[in-house]
């Protein structure tokens, strides 16, 4: 059942899709925990060929991170997850690809080790980010903003940890982070300290930097907090 019919005034048998929909939940988080490790989730458009400059840094920033130790998870599909994953199995790492059916441009992409395809955008929204210990975001369109203003406020909530939030691209993410100090700043719709969850970059060995340092600040954060008996 595609999002669309579920969208409409009048939809589909409610039961029904209920249990396709969990379905797809347990599929996803069953692939989630097959990673075996920690993972970063790459975004990025899908329309960049191979001789785009963005495929080759988004390779390079892939590469960078299964180096680093972490499984590279992208949205499946080609551009510049097709990059990310790609340089994940350059450098022998886990390449995972969490894809979904789209009447075009969409096709799961030749270099991943895991791939799971949804049918529902929210689903698979889930996994990329209950997979993730940081969010690499390669210049994209409408659904790499959608991934990235969906992060940002899940983090800004609290309902994920601070995980790093890299905008790969001055030239393309510039003009944005203006508009949010410019505007959403300046008329208090958003907080200084909300400008610090996001870390600007044009170079792929920073990204990597950015996104492990944070991760063995938790690491270690988890390891040296005081063991506490139940109820305490």
């Amino acid at each position: 059942m595609e999002d669309r019919q579920i969208l409409q005034r009048h939809g589909p048998d409610v039961e029904s899709e209920i249990e396709l929909i969990g379905d797809e939940f347990r599929e996803g988080f069953e692939a989630v925990e097959r990673i075996g490790g920690p993972a970063v989730t790459v975004f990025g458009s899908a329309r960049i060929g191979e001789s785009d400059p963005i495929y080759a840094q988004a390779r390079k920033v892939g590469h960078g991170l299964a180096k680093a130790g972490f499984a590279v998870v992208t949205g499946g599909g080609p551009g510049a997850m097709e990059a990310a994953n790609r340089g994940a199995k350059d450098a022998g790492g886990r390449s995972v690809g969490f894809n979904i059916e789209l009447p075009h441009e969409q096709r799961a992409n030749p270099y991943l080790d895991l791939e799971v395809t949804f049918r529902h955008f929210y689903a698979r929204k889930v996994m990329l980010v209950k997979a993730a210990e940081g969010f690499v975001m390669m210049p994209g369109g409408f659904g790499t903003l959608d991934e990235m203003f969906e992060a940002l406020t899940l983090i800004q909530t609290g309902k994920l940890l601070h995980f790093p939030v890299v905008l790969f691209g001055s030239e393309h993410w510039r003009g944005l982070i203006r508009w949010w100090e410019e505007k959403l700043l300046h008329e208090r719709m958003i907080s200084p300290s909300d400008l610090e969850l996001v870390v600007l970059t044009d170079d792929p060995a920073e990204t990597v930097e950015t996104i492990l340092a944070c991760f063995e600040r938790r690491c270690s954060h988890v390891v040296a907090a005081p063991h506490k008996a139940d109820g305490q």
